[in-house]
């Protein structure tokens, strides 16, 4: 995998019949080594080590529905009281971030109505905040910590 623009971690990796899995902290269990796992994980670590957010009011791979359609959030940060604050997208170093990749987020967040918006490639990050007043989102100039949301 390629380096990213993320801090480095302690990084578990295994072998299980022949596919590489890395091991996803907030799941507790190993999950295959995919591009777009390969930046979950660092983003993840990034979030909890370095912008001080608690793993606890964190989870991946979140499922939703519209109608019958399921579609799939990458992480969402919960509040204290459990409700949905923040919403991850991540895609594989080799996607660049577009306005479709927006779109996607902007769709679950029709459903979750969350205060920030966060979509990486590992290589470039967009972080913004939710201006529901005007229906439209304000890009900040870097991830907040957790502290400051």
């Amino acid at each position: 995998m390629i380096p990213l623009n993320l801090p480095p971690y302690e990084i578990k990796i295994s072998n299980k019949n022949g596919k590489t899995m890395i091991f996803d902290q907030l799941r507790r269990k190993y999950v295959a080594l995919t591009p777009e796992e390969w930046v979950r994980q660092h983003f993840i670590h990034f979030l909890i080590d370095h912008k001080g957010y608690p793993q606890g009011l964190l989870t991946n791979e979140v499922q939703l529905q519209i109608g019958e359609k399921r579609l799939r959030c990458d992480t969402i940060l919960y509040d204290k009281s459990l409700q949905p604050r923040m919403i991850i997208e991540y895609k594989a170093p080799s996607i660049a971030i577009s306005q479709k990749v927006f779109d996607q987020i902007t769709i679950y967040n029709f459903l979750l109505k969350v205060d920030y918006l966060i979509v990486s490639n590992g290589i470039q990050h967009y972080c913004c905040r939710m201006d529901y007043d005007n229906q439209r989102y304000c890009f900040l100039e870097d991830i907040p910590d957790y502290q400051s949301l």
